[in-house]
C-alpha cells in the first residue's frame, strides 16, 4: 500500500468513529430532552378551583411534594392510611414535639410510632394545619412520607384513569 492509501484509510476510519459519536451524542441529547418532558407531566399542578391535580406514577402511585410542620417532604398518597406518617429522622427535622406512644400496624407488621396532633402539613398548594401525624414509619426512602386521611379527609378526592384531584371543600 502506498501512503495516500492509507492516509485515505485513517481518515475515513477517524470519520466513521467522530459519525458514531456524533450519533450517540444526539440520541444521548434526545433522550435527556424525553426524559425532561416526561418528568414535567408527572408533576402535580394547581387546576381551576384550587384543586390539586396528581399525575399517577410508572409504580401506580401519586407523589406530591409538601411539609410536615415547615419541613420538606416528598409525600406518597396513601388513601388507606390513617394518619399523615413520618419517619423518626423526618420528625426532629421538623422539630415535631413527643406524641401519645401508640401500636403502628403496617403492612409489614406492627411497631411502636408515637402520634401528634395539631400540626400543619401542605401537599403542594394545599395546606391543613390542624392534622395528625404519626411519628415513627420505617421502610420507605428518606425524604418520603404517606399522605394519609388525618390530611386527606379534609378535601374531595377524584381518581381519575391518570391522575388523583384533591378538591378543597366549600
Amino acid at each position: 500500500m502506498d501512503r495516500s492509501t492509507v492516509r485515505t484509510a485513517h481518515w475515513a476510519a477517524l470519520a466513521i468513529v467522530l459519525a458514531w459519536l456524533i450519533l450517540g451524542g444526539l440520541i444521548y441529547l434526545g433522550w435527556l430532552w424525553y426524559e425532561s418532558i416526561e418528568r414535567a407531566s408527572l408533576q402535580p399542578y394547581a387546576g381551576q378551583g384550587g384543586e390539586l391535580v396528581l399525575p399517577r406514577h410508572a409504580d401506580g402511585h401519586f407523589y406530591v411534594s409538601g411539609e410536615v410542620n415547615h419541613a420538606s417532604v416528598v409525600f406518597m398518597i396513601d388513601t388507606g392510611a390513617t394518619a399523615v406518617s413520618i419517619s423518626e429522622e423526618q420528625a426532629r427535622q421538623a422539630r415535631l414535639p413527643a406524641g401519645r406512644e401508640i401500636q403502628i400496624r403496617t403492612a409489614n407488621g406492627e411497631t411502636r410510632g408515637e402520634l401528634v396532633h395539631g400540626v400543619p402539613v401542605r401537599a403542594g398548594h394545599l395546606v391543613w394545619n390542624d392534622t395528625t401525624v404519626v411519628r415513627g414509619l420505617v421502610g420507605l426512602p428518606s425524604q418520603q412520607a404517606l399522605l394519609g386521611q388525618s390530611f386527606l379527609r379534609q378535601f374531595d378526592i377524584e381518581l381519575r384513569e391518570r391522575e388523583m384531584v384533591l378538591r378543597p371543600r366549600p
